[in-house]
């Protein structure tokens, strides 16, 4: 049996099989530590630069620990990306075959039930048939072993067919459905339940811990370890499920299926049915009537606004909405006589009732409620202010041991906002520096003379900055930005200065999907991508394509946002610091992600240009400095040209 030196060492069975795989001191150091900490069940933070080789510095301990092992990752395509490439070449270098098992959240894959009344419910809903995607997932469904609907060739999760054929959670029959025998969504987990290893990402588990999804077991399971990737997604994500969102179009999809329902019970008919049926829609009625009455106090138009600022009070409308909703599930019990569809319409108007009166009668200390209109509805929401205990307690009711990892965890040296957030104060913490070497690799220019970031004028002197940089290194460049209304304004002097011949490809999110975008950017290699929030982190551009990244303002949290101001003043109420506490450590870490796009592989270089001063100029600056890797610093324009000049490529694009 190999050890980890042997291993991640040269001529071990990584360089063997990976004839780019680099021995690299710090993936070494990162596995020693987490193979302790899967021996004795303990948890462990660990920060591993980028570059370091996390992925397989966690994967070879967890396969060599002989553990059952549940990996949850921030994204389904790096889920897919282990299983289907890291997880096997690790596991065929080490000659430890492995089952894996890659499970996914329940809209991935097909329901039986949904399908056979799927041309019926569409019908309903106005469409005319027959449907060519319809028949073409029907021809799929009699061969599918898998039941994901990633099978079917050309097929979107965003096509109509797509939640026609999938169950939510509200909808699905569970134990009670005549298909559960055959779902694949079942017998998903239970292979899960029955693997070595289990790939998962953090949507689906933090919706299986926060909801515990009935009747189809538990997502840990046996599961002696869990080590989550791209952890500081975690705080964020795990806050969400802890709180509850309602919305009218699921409170009227529940009414519309009732009605339904009711017009397909098989009770006999008589006096005492019709009775049954009239108090039924009678009950359905009042929930109409609170719906349209909370409805009407909603500000028009689309946009998020606190529940303390709404122009009417609606404390008391949404309560009125929670009665009538339990009332109308209360009803539906009694009508159901054994009828399944609608016994389980009771269980989610109840349902829908306790997620209404929690957000109505929600103490202001403990979360932050908002209220979103839409065109067509709303949605009430409510995040707490402190998920710490909750999930700490998740993490204590098991004895395994938990891993958290991603190169974004600490400002500095300290770990304390990430786990401070999570609970898990008491746990090891471990940062592993990147290997590669930023100071000659890299410059981070801190321009002088620039508006202040709030100023009418600071896009267009953003632009005039960047335009020379951009030519000097011929493209490969990411401008990122801080809101949608900046981009914008980028890309249209851009645009405007450049004219109808650019002598750069311009990739602007929102053009085209973000996949599509990154795809093209790469391939094109002098290519300009301008882009927000979505793509300060989970890019990877490896290579000369991409040689210089410019930021224009530090990434604060509007503090115009509901749940932002919210947060900020529940901290001054309870006597801390907002700023230091919540606005600045978030800022920073989301800074050290966007920076982190730059410098993906030890030949990678580049240099990083951040347009906001405050960066300097103000004493929490230093905060920002200190999360950013050593990279050498610029502050007068030739110096960057000629860096940028040295290293771009030799032929211009024409």
């Amino acid at each position: 049996m190999f050890d980890l030196d042997d291993i991640f060492g040269s001529q071990g069975p990584l360089q063997r099989a990976l004839p780019d795989f680099r021995v690299r001191r710090q993936q070494m150091r990162m596995a020693e530590h987490l193979a302790t900490a899967l021996s004795e069940r303990t948890p462990l933070v660990v920060e591993a630069g980028t570059g370091t080789g996390k992925t397989f510095a966690y994967l070879v301990p967890a396969l060599l620990s002989g553990l059952r092992v549940l990996i949850s990752t921030g994204t389904r395509t790096l889920q897919d990306q282990l299983f289907a490439k890291d997880l096997p070449l690790v596991a065929s270098a080490l000659g430890m075959p492995a089952r894996v098992a890659l499970l996914k959240g329940r809209s991935n894959y097909l329901c039986r039930y949904r399908l056979a009344r799927a041309g019926t419910q569409m019908a309903l809903d106005g469409f005319e048939g027959p449907d060519k995607w319809l028949a073409k997932v029907e021809r799929w469904a009699r061969t599918t072993r898998s039941g994901d609907l990633a099978e079917v060739a050309g097929l979107s999760d965003t096509h109509r067919i797509w939640p026609q054929v999938t169950s939510t959670r509200d909808n699905c029959l569970g134990t009670r459905c005549e298909e559960f025998k055959r779902c694949h969504l079942v017998l998903a987990r239970r292979e899960a339940q029955e693997a070595d290893v289990v790939i998962v990402n953090h949507h689906l588990l933090l919706a299986d811990l926060a909801l515990k999804e009935d009747g189809f077991g538990d997502l840990l399971g046996s599961a002696d370890a869990v080590i989550l990737d791209e952890a500081h997604q975690l705080p964020d994500l795990a806050t969400q499920f802890f709180g509850a969102s309602i919305g009218s179009r699921r409170i009227e999809n529940v009414l519309k299926e009732i009605t339904g329902g009711l017009s397909g019970t098989t009770r006999a008919p008589g006096a005492e049915s019709e009775a049954v049926s009239s108090r039924t829609a009678s009950a359905v009625h009042a929930v109409e009537e609170s719906l349209r009455d909370l409805t009407a106090r909603l500000p028009r138009g689309s946009g998020r606004i606190s529940w303390a600022e709404m122009p009417t009070p609606i404390d008391r409308p949404a309560s009125e909405l929670a009665d009538s909703l339990q009332a109308l599930a209360a009803e539906l019990s009694e009508a159901a006589g054994g009828n399944v569809v609608l016994t389980q319409l009771a269980e989610r108007t109840g349902e829908l009732a306790v997620g209404v009166e929690r957000i109505a009668s929600i103490d202001e200390s403990e979360g932050a409620r908002s209220v979103e209109t839409f065109a067509k509805g709303f949605t009430l929401h409510v995040i707490p202010f402190d998920i710490a205990e909750r999930f700490q307690s998740l993490v204590q009711s098991r004895r395994c041991s938990w891993i958290f990892t991603s190169a974004t965890l600490s400002i500095g040296e300290d770990f304390e906002h990430f786990t401070s957030r999570l609970g898990l104060a008491e746990a090891p913490t471990l940062k592993i520096d990147s290997p590669f070497d930023y100071e000659s690799q890299s410059l981070l220019y801190l321009p002088k003379g620039l508006p202040q970031p709030a100023a009418p004028g600071f896009i267009p002197a953003m632009l005039d900055l960047s335009i020379p940089l951009i030519e000097a290194s011929h493209g490969g460049a990411f401008l990122l930005f801080t809101s949608h209304r900046a981009l914008a304004q980028g890309a249209a002097l851009l645009r405007a200065h450049w004219g109808l011949k650019p002598p750069y490809n311009l990739y602007v999110q929102g053009e085209a999907p973000r996949e599509l975008l990154l795809k093209a950017f790469r391939e094109d290699g002098n290519g300009v991508l301008l882009g927000t929030s979505s793509f300060w982190e989970g890019v990877d551009v490896k290579g000369s394509a991409l040689r210089l990244v410019i930021i224009d303002k530090l990434p604060f949290a509007s503090p115009d946002d509901p749940l932002v101001k919210a947060r900020i003043a529940h901290i001054q109420t309870i006597g801390g610091n907002a700023f230091m506490e919540y606005q600045l450590p978030e800022a920073a870490l989301a800074l050290k992600q966007g920076v982190g796009r730059l410098i993906r592989s030890e030949e990678d270089f580049g240099v990083v240009v951040i347009c906001d001063r405050r960066i300097v100029d103000k004493p929490y600056g230093r905060v920002f400095r200190s999360a950013l890797p050593a990279m050498t610093v610029a502050q007068e324009p030739d110096e960057v040209v000629r860096f940028l000049k040295r290293h771009a490529p030799a032929v211009e694009a024409a």
